[in-house]
């Protein structure tokens, strides 16, 4: 038999798992709803310093209070901030562990807080003034019914379950926050399942990607022992289908679940795949974080600069400015006459969008200073989670902006990535973009999540009567250059980069 040791998160409590525990006792498991320090009732705190050393105190106990001998497989939950105490507790007593689930969370590394996840980062900054000002102690208050989404997504969850949620939500104490989980590393042997849920934003194919891009972190995910369910809703599924939950963690309980491909696996990963265009072989001219592909061609001329999307991981190899799409783009864009551009940006997690954005304000200015470049005739090309960064050049073009085009982007901040409030939300700025031109290439095939930002960004442009083009790819996906049937993306990039040509000459 297996039990369930399961641990909520940031300002929640046992509560939330009564239906999940329900079908999972009735399945014939055993299930201990862990209720911690300072947060649940019936669990006061012991002395006014409540710490995430409190609550993986908690879990210890209630994996111990388990009897060793039964030979009871125990299969540690942690959601939301519950994974941090979880892991403290798996990596003291890795032996008596048989699986540790992450339910749409993060991965906390050794060392970090628990601030590091908190996805609203308006909160995040706040803390860490007040960590830096020493205020450790204190708490911070739970979100009013209508800020629960600035925690994770509420798909699914109906208004009953959300006023509940609601009512029992407790203040989290700040030591749980602040202080750094301690690992020793013990806990690495233990088997893990990731619980995705789509709705918050990140799926299989995306942690896929991070593993494709080679970076080292991310390359333990691939490892045999560790598997992978999707939910298809928001952060919450305990409350929004404690069913579907409850029969994943059987699942996962069994060492099911879909395995990851090594990043070394066979085929290259599709961000390695060819562009699939045959274009001429132009060399690049490595400047600082840029690349130009500079065609033959008397005077100064127009540029193309291509921005790559992301969060793209610190560590991956090769940088952006060197996959074939990237290159294969500004390649294209040479072929037509115009001075191709590639660079690398540090967006590598969803709280750079502002360096990155600088990043990229660098590198325009680096390219109008370049001789060969027609300084005020320039257009942005802006891919996947880089779209947020198209706010800031819509909310106040420059004169020698002549053209923004996009494609496959993400043209609204995802619920998970805290930025709601935030500068980058192109969906708001495109009112600004007065007679910018704009030409977005639409991935038919989009993920739900991603397509709803594309569709609220249409509606908003059509509103505000922007100049937007759109180019379809009926059957396109997300990445749709190397994912797709060159014969039909072929034909939408050509179009699309003639229209930018026709926008820069004009």
């Amino acid at each position: 038999m297996t039990v369930f040791i399961m641990v909520a998160g940031v300002f929640t409590g046992a509560h939330v798992w009564q239906e999940t525990a329900a079908r999972l006792t009735a399945a014939g498991s055993e299930v201990h709803a862990v209720r911690l320090t300072g947060v649940d009732a019936g669990r006061p705190a012991a002395s006014a310093r409540v710490d995430l050393e409190t609550h993986i105190a908690d879990v210890i106990a209630a994996i111990d209070a388990v009897d060793a001998v039964s030979g009871r497989g125990i299969v540690l939950v942690g959601h939301d901030y519950g994974i941090h105490p979880v892991l403290g507790a798996a990596d003291r007593r890795p032996q008596r562990i048989a699986r540790v689930v992450y339910l749409d969370c993060g991965m906390p590394q050794n060392g970090l807080p628990a601030l590091a996840a908190v996805p609203d980062q308006a909160v995040r900054a706040h803390l860490a003034e007040r960590a830096d000002r020493g205020e450790t102690d204190g708490e911070l208050a739970p979100p009013d019914r209508d800020v629960w989404q600035r925690w994770g997504s509420t798909a699914g969850v109906s208004d009953a379950a959300l006023d509940r949620l609601t009512a029992l939500a407790a203040p989290q104490p700040l030591g749980t926050l602040l202080q750094p989980l301690r690992l020793t590393g013990a806990v690495a042997a233990v088997p893990t399942t990731g619980v995705l849920c789509t709705g918050n934003g990140v799926g299989i194919d995306l942690v896929q990607r991070l593993v494709d891009f080679g970076d080292p972190v991310s390359a333990a995910l691939a490892d045999p022992r560790v598997t992978f369910f999707e939910l298809p809703t928001g952060h919450w599924p305990m409350l929004s289908c404690p069913a579907e939950l409850a029969d994943v963690l059987l699942r996962a309980a069994a060492g099911e679940g879909h395995r990851l491909r090594p990043a070394d696996g066979g085929a290259p990963p599709a961000h390695l795949r060819p562009f699939p265009i045959d274009v001429p072989e132009l060399p690049r001219d490595r400047r600082a974080h840029v690349d130009l592909y500079v065609p033959e061609a008397e005077g100064p001329r127009p540029a193309v600069v291509f921005v790559h999307g992301g969060p793209v991981p610190a560590g991956a190899r090769p940088t952006p400015r060197d996959w074939p799409t990237l290159v294969g783009y500004a390649r294209l864009a040479a072929a037509a006459g115009l001075v191709g551009v590639t660079l690398d940006h540090r967006l590598h997690d969803v709280g750079d969008y502002g360096r990155a954005a600088a990043d990229v304000t660098a590198a325009v200015e680096l390219v109008r200073a370049d001789p060969r470049v027609d300084a005020d005739r320039v257009a942005l090309w802006f891919f996947s989670g880089a779209g947020l960064l198209t706010a800031d050049w819509l909310t106040k073009p420059p004169a020698w902006l002549r053209c923004l085009a996009a494609s496959y982007p993400i043209l609204a901040p995802l619920p998970n990535w805290g930025l709601a409030g935030s500068r980058f939300h192109p969906v708001r700025a495109v009112a600004h973009a007065g007679a910018l031109p704009v030409v977005l290439l639409r991935a038919g095939r989009e993920t739900a999540e991603i397509a709803a930002t594309v569709e609220a960004f249409v509606t908003a442009a059509e509103d505000c009567g922007a100049r937007l083009e759109l180019v379809d790819v009926p059957n396109g996906h997300h990445g749709f250059e190397t994912l797709d049937a060159p014969e039909e993306v072929g034909p939408a990039l050509r179009h699309a980069m003639r229209s930018v040509a026709t926008h820069l000459a004009g």
